[in-house]
């Protein structure tokens, strides 16, 4: 398996050697790869819900408004539903 070496300043070492300790991780390498693992499935959900949100405003179509008319009713929206909570 190919090797990695990393630099860390003492405080993060003790947060790793902590988390050893706790029992959950084998050792240092097994936190990291768990780290690097949920990193990585973070960031392919991140793209998929972009994807989503593409998809989404692809298949909303095209507003025939000036985009200042449609920003000014989006912040009304807002406004609208700020004051009904606070009420």
């Amino acid at each position: 398996m190919p090797q990695v070496n990393l630099s860390l300043p003492s405080a993060l070492k003790s947060w790793i050697d902590h988390k050893v300790s706790e029992g959950r991780y084998s050792s240092a390498s097994d936190y990291m790869r768990d780290l690097v693992r949920r990193d990585q499935e973070a960031a392919m959900a991140e793209t998929e819900r972009l994807r989503a949100l593409i998809a989404e405003g692809l298949a909303s179509g095209v507003v025939d408004e000036e985009p200042e008319d449609v920003i000014e009713k989006i912040i009304a929206r807002r406004r609208e539903r700020t004051r009904k909570a606070a009420a």
